[in-house]
C-alpha cells in the first residue's frame, strides 16, 4: 500500500507479534492449527475484495483447552492488534470480526488477517486481497532494430495501481490468418515491455495487443496494427566527434559514423543534432542535417563548452517511402569554442560540410565575404578553406584594433592572394 494509505484497523499500544510468521501466511498458506492441540478456522478464507468493501469474518476454534474459547481470542491485521470493538462473540467457540471501507492491500501478496489465542499464539490466518480490477492498457508502441525482432512497451492503465498482483501479456498474430502468439521475454526495456526475438514475417501486417489480469478481473487494450518495415529503428550513431574549426570563435565541427544497421540492410538515413551549453538543460535541435555524417554548428558563443548529441532515422527500406523511428540520442560529446574579446551571437545552425550554409547569420556573412572579394579583385577560386582564412583574419584584425584603439571599421586587404 503506498505511503498515506492506511488499513482498516487502528493502531494498538500492545507490541505486535513477530512479522516473519505473518508474512509467510500469504505466501505459504494460512495455518489451520496453532500451538497446542486445538485447531481453528477463519472464514472466509483468502477473500478478494474491491477497495471500499466491507468484510465479515469469523474465527472458530475446535477443542476446549484453556484460552481456546471465543472470549479469549483476538485479531491482528498485518501484525497490529485490532480494536476489540470490531469483534463480537457469536458463541463459545466463534469470534466474529467486522471491517468496513477497506483500503488497498499493503502488499500485492495480500494482507495478513490472523486469529490469536489469549497467550498470543497463532490459531489461524487468512489473506485479504483488496484492490481494483486492471484497467485497459494503452499507448502501445513497437520498434525493430533488425527487421527480424520486435520490442513493444505499453502503459498499464489510467491509474496503473491496482494493489493486487496484475499479470500483463503481450499477444500478437498475423492480421488475416494465423493463431494468437504470446510474447515471452518481458521487462527488456522497462517494467511494461516485451521482446519478440525472431520468427516475424515481412510485408504482412501484425495485430498486437496487451491483456491485463488479476484476481478481480481482466482488461484488453485496443489492437495495434503495424508492418515491421514501418517501425525500423537503429542504434544511435557511434563515434561522435566534436572539434573546433581552426580559430573560428563561433563554430564547431561535428562528425559521426553511420549505424552499422544502415549498411547491413541497405537503409538510407537522415540525422538530427542537438546541443546545449554546459550550464543549461535546454537543448537546441538542428533538423536540416539531411543524410550527411558531418556538419558545422555556426553562430555559437565564443569561449563556451557545448554538449552535442546525434540521432538517426532510417528510411528507404526496400524502396518504402515511409520514414522509420528515430533512434535514441548518442552519448553527449563535449567541446569548447575559442575565446573572444567581443560578445558573440547566441544562436546556432548546422552548416553541412561541402554544401551551402543554411542559417541566416552564415548567409549574411558569406554575402559580406563575396562582396569583399569582388571589391578587392581577389581570386575567384572560392572554397571553405579560403572562407575560414577570411573569418580568422577578420577576428584577428578586430582584436588588433581593440588593442591599439583604432576605430576605423573597414578591413584592409587579405595578406594572401595576388590582386588582379
Amino acid at each position: 500500500m503506498p505511503a498515506g494509505r492506511r488499513g482498516p484497523a487502528a493502531q494498538s499500544a500492545r507490541r505486535p507479534p513477530p512479522l516473519l510468521p505473518l508474512l509467510l501466511l500469504c505466501v505459504l498458506g494460512a495455518p489451520r492449527a496453532g500451538s497446542g492441540a486445538h485447531t481453528a478456522v477463519i472464514s472466509p478464507q483468502d477473500p478478494t475484495l474491491l477497495i471500499g468493501s466491507s468484510l465479515q469474518a469469523t474465527c472458530s476454534v475446535h477443542g476446549d483447552p484453556p484460552g481456546a474459547t471465543a472470549e479469549g481470542l483476538y485479531w491482528t491485521l498485518n501484525g497490529r492488534r485490532l480494536p476489540p470493538e470490531l469483534s463480537r462473540v457469536l458463541n463459545t467457540s466463534t469470534l466474529a470480526l467486522a471491517l468496513a471501507n477497506l483500503n488497498g492491500s499493503r502488499q500485492q501478496s495480500g494482507d495478513n488477517l490472523v486469529c490469536h489465542a489469549r497467550d498470543g499464539s497463532i490459531l489461524a490466518g487468512s489473506c485479504l486481497y483488496v484492490g481494483l480490477p486492471p484497467e485497459k492498457p494503452f499507448n502501445i508502441s513497437c520498434w525493430s532494430k533488425n527487421m527480424k525482432d520486435l520490442t513493444c512497451r505499453w502503459t498499464p492503465g489510467a491509474h496503473g495501481e491496482t494493489f493486487l498482483h496484475t499479470n500483463y501479456s503481450l499477444k500478437y498474430k498475423l492480421r488475416w490468418y494465423g493463431q494468437d502468439n504470446t510474447c515471452e521475454e518481458y521487462h527488456t526495456v522497462g517494467p511494461h515491455s516485451c521482446h519478440i526475438p525472431k520468427d516475424l514475417a515481412l510485408f504482412t501486417p501484425y495485430e498486437i495487443w496487451v491483456e491485463a489480469t488479476n484476481r478481480l478481473g481482466s482488461a484488453r487494450s485496443d489492437v495495434l496494427t503495424l508492418d515491421i518495415l514501418d517501425v525500423v529503428t537503429t542504434d544511435p550513431p557511434p563515434d561522435v566527434h566534436v572539434s573546433r574549426v581552426g580559430g573560428l570563435e563561433d563554430q564547431l565541427s561535428v562528425r559521426w559514423v553511420s549505424p552499422p544497421a544502415l549498411k547491413d540492410f541497405l537503409f538510407q538515413a537522415k540525422y538530427q543534432i542537438r546541443y546545449r551549453v554546459e550550464d543549461s538543460v535546454d537543448w537546441k535541435v538542428v533538423d536540416d542535417v539531411s543524410n550527411q555524417t558531418s556538419c558545422r554548428l555556426a553562430g555559437l558563443k565564443p569561449g563556451t563548452v557545448y554538449f552535442v548529441q546525434v540521432r538517426c532515422n532510417p528510411f528507404g527500406i526496400y524502396g518504402s517511402k515511409k520514414a522509420g523511428i528515430w533512434s535514441e540520442w548518442s552519448h553527449p560529446t563535449a567541446a569548447s569554442t575559442p575565446r573572444s574579446e567581443r560578445p558573440g551571437p547566441g544562436g546556432g545552425a548546422c552548416e553541412p560540410r561541402g554544401g551551402e550554409p543554411s542559417s541566416g547569420p552564415v548567409r549574411r556573412e558569406l554575402k559580406q565575404f563575396l562582396g569583399w572579394l569582388k571589391k578587392h579583385a581577389y581570386c575567384s577560386n572560392l572554397s571553405f578553406r579560403l572562407y575560414d582564412q577570411w573569418r580568422a583574419w577578420m577576428q584577428k584584425s578586430h582584436k588588433t584594433r581593440n588593442q591599439v584603439g583604432r576605430r576605423d571599421p573597414s578591413p584592409s586587404p587579405l595578406p594572401t592572394g595576388p590582386a588582379r
